[in-house]
């Protein structure tokens, strides 16, 4: 029943993402050149992170994010049966939210879809692997210390504002699978097409830098 309890909490966390945060772009449009919509989205994503931390992060740590459990998992932090029922979780939560956009903005929000930076894989993939190893990175740093139990939260929510002021002109910036993948599905065409990009990057990131933390921090022989 823990376990379901958890999942539930990963459901809940990732419909929020999606819902506030992607909804945050549908609402105010997420343009660079403007800059106010562009920081308005930032600034959602990082506070959802704020939020759902301080609320389901003692149920089940506040994944929301298959690139963070992915972190966790090779990081020995977490069994290959939660990390599938995490990730399923998330991917559920995530269509959820998109569907609860699609109700309220109508299909043609855009749904705060990703797309390729100058309509280059390449170098998308390297961008979205970049970004989401500085965000995962910072997330295994922080909560590396009991101590920094009272602040993990906010750390980590500002460090996704950081990655996504530098990433939202470039590709959107995705740092998550699912946060990814419920919008694609309903805006369709090149976003769900290119969708996989943003599933195996992250994917990616995540999984750097947790060989990377655990490196940095072995004692030596």
């Amino acid at each position: 029943m823990n376990a379901i309890k958890k999942y539930i909490a990963e459901f809940i966390g990732t419909f929020v993402l999606v819902l506030f945060a992607c909804g945050t772009a549908c609402a105010v449009g997420c343009d660079a050149v403007l800059g106010s919509g562009y920081l308005l989205t930032a600034l959602a994503f990082g506070l959802v992170i704020v939020a759902m931390a301080y609320s389901i992060g003692n149920v089940s740590g506040c994944h929301i994010n298959p690139a963070v459990s992915i972190a966790m998992l090779v990081s020995g932090k977490m069994t290959v049966k939660d990390f599938i029922g995490y990730v399923i979780a998330q991917f559920l939560g995530a269509i959820a939210g998109a569907a609860m956009l699609l109700v309220i903005f109508g299909k043609n929000c855009g749904f705060g879809a990703n797309g390729l930076y100058k309509d280059d894989i390449i170098r998308s993939l390297i961008i979205e692997i970049i970004l989401t190893f500085v965000f995962v990175i910072a997330i295994l740093g922080v909560t590396s210390k009991i101590e920094n139990g009272a602040v993990a939260g906010i750390v980590i929510g500002l460090s996704l504002v950081l990655v996504h002021l530098f990433g939202i002109a470039l590709t959107g910036t995705s740092v998550n699978p699912a946060r990814s993948f419920g919008p694609a599905l309903f805006a369709g065409g090149a976003a769900l097409s290119n969708v996989w990009v943003f599933i195996v990057a992250p994917l990616i990131g995540g999984v750097l830098a947790a060989l990377v933390y655990k490196f940095l921090t072995s004692e030596k022989e």
